[in-house]
């Protein structure tokens, strides 16, 4: 399992990593994303 953990951290590093976190923090601020976020999880906790 470390070398899971180890090619995850080494992709984040690198620059499409970057560039994927930072995509993932602009959709976290938008407030349709994280309506459609909240919606998802309450769907999933129903069951």
């Amino acid at each position: 399992m470390a070398s899971l953990f180890s090619k995850i951290a080494a992709y984040v590093r690198s620059p499409q990593g970057r560039q994927m976190t930072e995509r993932a923090k602009q959709m976290a601020k938008d407030p349709q994303k994280r309506a459609q976020a909240q919606q998802m999880l309450r769907k999933f906790r129903k069951r």
